[in-house]
C-alpha cells in the first residue's frame, strides 16, 4: 500500500492572526505525530503544485476568483469574510491547497499511489462557487472532484465529508451534479447553520446533535453512507477529513474518539475496494484541539497507509 503526502510550505505562513483556530501550528502537529508514529517515513512525500486558474474555475465563478486575487494584500491583512482573513501569503497557500488534491488525483489515477492525504490549509469545504466562508477562500476537495471528472472522465466519484461543520460549499457547488454523491455528517444545529434535505442516491446529509458520541456517528455512517456507497459504486472516493468531531475540540460538541476515525476511514477503504480499486484521495478541513487533532489524524493516515 503506497499512501502519497501531497503539502507544501506555504501552509504554515498564512495566519489570521493571534488566537484564530485554524492556526499555522495545525500542521506542524500533524506532521509531528506522523513522524513521531514513524509514518513519515514510509509515507510517499510531494510537493503539491499550485492550482490553476483552469482548475479553480471547474468550481469557482470567474467573479469570485477575481476578487480573491485582487484582494490578496502584499502586506497586512484583509478580510474576506468575518471568519477567513488573508495576510501576504494566503493567496499561494491557497492556490497549493486546492492544487495538492489536484496532483494526489492526478497520482492515485495514473496508479503512482494508492491513496493520498493532503495536510494543507487554508480548508475548503465552506467555500461556495462565489463566496468564501468559514476559513475557507478555494474548495479544495471539490476542485480535485471536478479534475477527476473533467480531466480523467470518471462518471461516479463520492465525496465524504465527516468535520463536524456542514460542507455547504461542496454541496452548493456539485448539488445538481448527478455524477458526485456527497455524504455528510455533522452537527446540527451550528455552524453553518444548514440542514438541507437528503436526495436519494446524490445527497446523503446525516445532523447529529451535540453529544451524539461514537455510537451516533457509527450508527449513521453504517445506516445511511454505506448503503448509498454500495448502491452509487463510485470510481473513486474523496474525502473531506475534518477532525473537530473530537470530545476535545473546543468549536463543537459531537464528541468523538481518536479510534473513530480510524474506524470510519476502514469503512471507506473497504467501499473503495469495492468499485474504486481503492482510490482515495483525502483533504485536511477542521480540527482545532492540536493534540487531538494530531492523534486523529495519525489514526486516520494510519488507516489509509495499512499502519499500526
Amino acid at each position: 500500500m503506497t499512501t502519497g503526502l501531497f503539502r507544501h510550505s506555504s501552509s504554515v505562513l498564512h495566519d489570521m492572526g493571534a488566537g484564530h483556530p485554524e492556526c499555522p501550528e495545525r500542521i506542524a502537529a500533524i506532521e509531528g505525530e506522523l513522524e513521531q508514529r514513524g509514518y513519515l517515513a514510509v509515507l510517499a512525500a510531494c510537493n503539491a503544485p499550485a492550482a490553476t486558474g483552469e482548475q479553480l474555475a471547474r468550481v469557482h465563478t470567474a467573479a469570485y476568483i477575481d476578487r480573491v486575487n485582487r484582494m490578496a494584500p502584499a502586506h497586512g491583512v484583509v478580510a474576506l469574510d468575518p471568519d477567513t482573513v488573508m495576510n501576504r501569503h494566503s493567496l499561494t497557500a491557497a492556490l497549493h491547497a486546492a492544487g495538492a488534491v489536484v496532483a494526489a488525483t492526478d497520482a492515485v489515477i495514473n496508479g503512482e499511489m494508492d491513496n493520498a492525504f493532503c495536510p494543507v490549509r487554508p480548508p475548503g469545504h465552506h467555500a461556495t462557487r462565489e463566496t468564501s466562508m468559514g476559513f475557507c477562500i478555494f474548495n479544495n476537495v471539490a476542485v480535485g472532484i471536478a479534475h477527476a471528472l473533467e480531466q480523467h472522465g470518471l462518471q461516479r466519484v463520492a465525496v465524504l465529508d465527516f468535520d463536524v461543520h456542514h460542507g455547504n460549499g461542496t454541496e452548493d457547488i456539485f448539488r445538481d451534479d448527478a455524477r458526485v454523491l456527497m455524504c455528510s455528517t455533522y452537527q446540527y444545529p451550528w455552524f453553518p447553520h444548514q440542514n438541507n434535505r437528503s436526495i436519494p442516491g446524490h445527497l446523503v446529509n446525516c445532523p447529529l446533535p451535540s453529544g451524539t458520541g461514537s455510537d451516533g456517528f457509527r450508527a449513521a455512517v453504517n445506516d445511511h453512507w454505506l448503503p448509498a456507497l454500495a448502491a452509487f459504486r463510485p470510481e473513486m472516493i474523496f474525502i473531506s477529513a475534518g477532525f473537530d468531531a473530537h470530545r476535545d475540540d473546543p468549536l463543537a460538541g459531537l464528541a468523538l474518539i481518536d479510534e473513530d476515525y480510524r474506524w470510519v476511514t476502514e469503512r471507506i477503504m473497504a467501499c473503495a475496494a469495492t468499485s474504486a480499486g481503492g482510490r482515495i484521495v483525502s483533504t485536511l478541513e477542521g480540527g482545532y484541539a492540536l493534540p487531538a487533532l494530531a492523534r486523529s489524524a495519525a489514526e486516520h493516515v494510519g488507516a489509509l497507509a495499512s499502519l499500526q
